[in-house]
């Protein structure tokens, strides 16, 4: 599948910023299941750039606004190419004992993933639905598909009911939330289950294409980027679960960045100096190109 996306990130000052530096994660890498055909990220006022690669493999842009300005425009253009991903049944079907003693042979190298952050807690009412899903003798795969299958019913998805300050056990006692914080909620009973696991931010298909069956929906969460985990299965491969939409992550799932929670992750955060407050607002629009023509690979800032 070939998807072009347009997001737009807006902020605006009701009193002119002298000051704003900020950091854009808005570049995917490239995989055996994702190409780049064309980038381009657009910022008004120009500003000058600085690119690096975060201790998570994010491919980064700093930006650095010195000169007055009340309105910043970030506008990120993608046209990438999708494959089917390819799961590994055998690592599936293993225990969870038997995945945890593999995982725990390699604690120096999971370290990150395992870990409670101020965002994401571990154990609590997670240490419960821990141990109803991650019983010692259950496969690995069906407890991760059930796992994702339980939260999204547990959980009701109403944008508005939560912002990025909400902690989490708030979404715990109210069992409504975003895609932000399904992520979370899956991510502190994975780690509480000794389950590595990681935070993706990317976009999915928000609109079906004329030639979809009447009976399929759009994908809950599409109105600006996506959150969604990766858990790590034995063999080194991340499998990307979707709460949100209780499914395996699939060719209409983009990631962008990676992180241990959404703070690592967000594509574009940073700070700013005004005598005023500041209002953001996100629009992103990922359109499903029907062609096989492949147009040549560029990426461009």
């Amino acid at each position: 599948m070939i998807f072009q996306i347009e997001h737009l990130t807006r902020y605006r000052y009701s009193q002119p910023a002298t000051e704003a530096y900020l950091e854009l994660r808005l570049t995917p890498s490239p995989s055996p299941t994702l190409s780049i055909l064309n980038h381009k990220i657009v910022v008004n006022p120009t500003c000058p750039t600085s690119p690096y690669t975060d201790c998570f493999g994010n491919y980064t842009h700093f930006c650095a606004m010195v000169a007055k300005h009340q309105q910043v425009d970030i506008i990120n253009n993608l046209l990438v190419q999708t494959s089917p991903p390819t799961t590994p049944q055998d690592a599936l079907d293993l225990t969870i004992a038997e995945s945890r003693q593999l995982f725990n042979s390699q604690l120096h190298q999971l370290y990150d993933f395992l870990l409670s952050t101020p965002v994401v807690p571990v154990g609590g009412i997670a240490k419960r639905w821990a141990s109803r899903f991650f019983k010692p003798n259950l496969k690995l795969g069906h407890a991760l598909l059930n796992l994702t299958s339980a939260i999204h019913k547990h959980f009701q998805y109403l944008p508005g009911a939560t912002n990025v300050k909400t902690p989490l056990p708030t979404v715990w006692k109210q069992k409504k939330g975003v895609c932000q914080d399904f992520a979370h909620i899956m991510l502190s009973i994975l780690r509480t289950a000794g389950i590595p696991c990681r935070y993706v931010c990317g976009y999915i298909e928000n609109a079906l294409p004329l030639d979809t069956e009447n009976n399929k929906k759009p994908l809950l969460g599409s109105s600006a980027t996506h959150a969604w985990v990766e858990v790590l299965l034995p063999g080194g491969y991340w499998l990307g679960l979707d709460p949100t939409n209780n499914c395996i992550s699939s060719q209409q799932h983009i990631p962008v960045s990676r992180g241990r929670d959404f703070r690592e992750a967000a594509p574009v955060i940073g700070t700013f100096k005004t005598s005023g407050s500041q209002n953001m607002t996100v629009k992103v629009t990922v359109k499903r190109i029907s062609t096989t023509h492949t147009p040549r690979s560029t990426i461009l800032f």
